[in-house]
């Protein structure tokens, strides 16, 4: 993850994207693949992608959150098992790789793709209670 962090500060602010991603496109960049995400030169969070649209999300604090992903009117919405509500967002193929704008906030921040680097997210096991 350090490695993840280093790259996150060295990201610069993307030049103009390009068309956003559809269904087929972020299917075919990101399936199989480990990518951590970046805003504003911090780390973000880290999803896995799986096949059959299934993903694996964490904020880096190793909960990890199971969900699958569908687009609707052009944008990429993500459904996890702890919320009803998709949080949807519009990919763009940046120069140094995926920019995502969520789009149930327009005012929030943009994230970075900080890229795949081959390591494996930390994902704790379920909390066990009394």
């Amino acid at each position: 993850m350090t490695r993840a962090l280093m790259i996150l500060c060295l990201l610069a602010a993307p030049a103009a994207a390009q068309s956003p991603l559809g269904a087929q496109a972020f299917d075919d960049y990101t399936r199989g693949k480990t990518l951590y995400y970046g805003a504003d030169g911090s780390a973000y969070g880290v999803e896995r992608y799986l096949d059959n649209r299934r993903v694996v999300w964490s904020f880096l604090d190793g909960k990890c959150q199971d969900g699958t992903w569908y687009e609707e009117d052009g944008q990429i919405c993500f459904l996890y098992e702890d919320r009803a509500d998709p949080q949807c967002w519009t990919f763009y193929q940046g120069p140094n790789g995926l920019i995502a704008r969520f789009e149930n906030d327009p005012e929030a921040r943009e994230l970075y793709e900080a890229q795949d680097i081959g390591e494996d997210m930390l994902c704790y096991g379920p909390e066990i209670g009394v």
